[in-house]
């Protein structure tokens, strides 16, 4: 992982309880996990795998709030997958979604889950942060972020 990735989440660690969400198979998903060498940057880490929901059912966003003790209010999403993370956090009422588009697609359609952001690398996320009191409340999608293309 990248030394400015590995400072934010350190830097995030000290205000915020941190949460990984991925869908896939739980052997495949926990190897990646283990491989990346990212557990332990998190409090709770959900496979969808070892669940009976996937992103983007609300069930696996709830259950990770539960864990962590906050209200999904209090919580934003942080993916780069408009139709699962995006929509999930939006489904599951969380105060906010954050998007990074890492794939061809960086635009937004008619048709596509409206992040309240969208920013083009993690590390951004911080200054989105540091500049909210009370972060995590995301709520005015007037401001957003966004790269602009």
């Amino acid at each position: 992982m990248a030394p400015d990735v590995v400072s934010m989440l350190l830097e995030l660690r000290k205000k915020y309880c941190l949460g990984l969400i991925t869908n896939g198979p739980s052997k495949a998903q926990w190897e990646k996990v283990e491989k990346l060498h990212i557990g332990h940057y998190f409090d709770v880490v959900l496979v969808s795998g070892d669940l009976l929901w996937e992103k983007p059912e609300a069930h696996i966003f709830h259950e990770a709030c539960r864990i962590l003790g906050v209200s999904p209010n209090n919580c934003i999403m942080v993916g780069d997958k408009l139709e699962t993370d995006i929509l999930g956090g939006l489904q599951a009422g969380l105060g906010g979604t954050v998007w990074i588009p890492i794939s061809d697609k960086t635009r937004l359609s008619t048709d596509d889950p409206k992040p309240d952001y969208t920013i083009k690398r993690v590390t951004d996320l911080l200054p989105i942060l540091n500049r909210r009191p009370g972060a995590p409340e995301l709520e005015d999608s007037s401001s957003n972020a966004s790269d602009g293309s």
